[in-house]
């Protein structure tokens, strides 16, 4: 599935800025990705799907590797996941945090070492710390005090197990207040600010079965400001000098979360990583010289910045419709394949692809198909004024929290993931059908 030479798009609507690197223009409104038209990703395995973009995860985890040396990078599972992003992540040397059994046991039977992961969870199942234990994961972060105990009980007199305490340093960071984390008042973590950490603390150091190897922090998701993670920085040292203080106990690592963000739309700034290592690696440094400490391990948590740009969404449009003097464009998706801009606002740049674009440009709103009014996947965005039914949508930026976040709304099957590279295209996770819901339906 060879793509034709590249050549010139009409002009307008054609930045390609937040696309793949890979992404090419290609004759009479064609794109390509990977070397593969989209147009034949679309009539080869239908819509709406994903397509995945092999090298851009890969560059991507390289990049990551390059700007932290001499830290830990651990690849965000619930950003996507599966087993070819398993190995990819492997591949590229990235170790992987994961939120709950079900992550684990895939990237382990992916042939993923348990050792290189993290378990994650505000509310971990008995079934998630099983899991984790038998298969030896590297690290769990203890979320709640309820944990505690629960964690050295199921390791046993004889066993030893490494936990880090998430803490919460009250920095206010994130695109949206329901990705903010690192504030009091919400569900994750153990605040600063009240004395639950350091009390956290104290009772894992008097559980011989846990090894407390250091502290967890992470301030939101979507965070496109070095400073927030520099303020995270001066606060956790500040709470490691205290330990010491208290202890005697110095950490060799410190985990400082993920939430890079990335540009969804031509103009929007993205988390610089160069600016946040140089930064990142100072304000660390010389916090703990302040405080006579010596300098911990880094870890650092990306998911999105490493799977959102390299996934591209395409769908077929339904319907076009005008009311008043709004356009709606419905595609054959909606809110079951993507529900960030449903719950977070979350906005992305629609390109029309696979013919010419020869008419002036138009606001459109682009729904789903699903009866639900917030059902919109992109609000008030150009496209040309001739879209009609039949017309392929390619949404960029759509590699992270779209098919995790899924759902089987109206009995949707969720779209497949297609993984292009070097002129090829190949089938990652196949499409839900109908026979899929059947099977589930056991009732009678």
């Amino acid at each position: 599935m060879s793509a034709p030479a590249p050549t010139e798009l009409p002009a307008g609507l054609d930045d390609l800025s937040v696309w793949p690197a890979s992404t090419a223009r290609l004759p009479e409104g064609h794109v390509s990705v990977g070397g593969v038209s989209l147009a034949d990703v679309a009539d080869r395995f239908d819509t709406p799907v994903y397509v995945l973009d092999e090298d851009e995860v890969r560059a991507r985890c390289r990049t990551y590797r390059a700007a932290f040396p001499d830290a830990d990078v651990l690849y965000a599972a619930k950003a996507f996941l599966s087993r070819a992003m398993v190995r990819w992540i492997d591949e590229e040397g990235l170790g992987l945090d994961v939120c709950s059994a079900g992550e684990l046991e895939l990237a382990v039977m992916a042939g993923f070492p348990a050792a290189r992961t993290v378990l994650h969870g505000n509310a971990k199942s008995p079934r998630d710390i099983e899991t984790a234990l038998r298969l030896g994961v590297g690290r769990i972060i203890v979320d709640s005090p309820s944990e505690i105990a629960r964690i050295a009980a199921l390791v046993g007199s004889d066993g030893r197990q490494k936990v880090m305490v998430r803490v919460v340093p009250g920095v206010s960071a994130g695109g949206h207040e329901k990705i903010r984390t690192g504030t009091d008042g919400q569900k994750f973590g153990l605040s600063l600010t009240d004395g639950s950490a350091q009390h956290a603390v104290a009772r894992v150091l008097g559980q011989p079965q846990l090894e407390l190897s250091g502290l967890h922090c992470h301030i939101g998701s979507q965070i496109t400001d070095v400073r927030p993670y520099l303020v995270a920085v001066r606060r956790m040292v500040g709470l490691m000098a205290r330990i010491k203080e208290s202890h005697g106990v110095t950490f060799p690592e410190l985990d400082m979360g993920g939430g890079h963000g990335v540009a969804y739309r031509p103009g929007e700034t993205a988390l610089d990583l160069t600016s946040l290592a140089r930064r990142l690696g100072r304000e660390l440094s010389s916090s703990c010289a302040a405080a006579g400490l010596p300098v911990p391990r880094l870890a650092i948590e990306p998911g999105r910045a490493i799977a959102a740009p390299a996934g591209v969404a395409l769908y077929r449009v339904l319907a076009v419709k005008h009311t008043g003097s709004t356009v709606f464009v419905a595609v054959d998706g909606g809110m079951s394949d993507n529900p960030r801009p449903a719950l977070y606002g979350a906005r992305y740049a629609p390109r029309l692809i696979g013919r010419p674009a020869t008419a002036e440009p138009v606001a459109a709103t682009v729904v789903g198909r699903h009866c639900e009014a917030g059902d919109v996947l992109a609000a008030d965005v150009l496209l040309p004024g001739d879209v009609r039914p039949g017309d392929l949508l390619a949404v960029p930026v759509s590699g992270a929290y779209q098919l995790s976040m899924a759902s089987a709304y109206n009995l949707v099957g969720r779209p497949p993931v297609v993984a292009v590279h070097d002129g090829s295209a190949r089938l990652l996770v196949r499409r839900e059908t109908q026979e899929d819901f059947r099977r589930r339906d056991v009732g009678a």
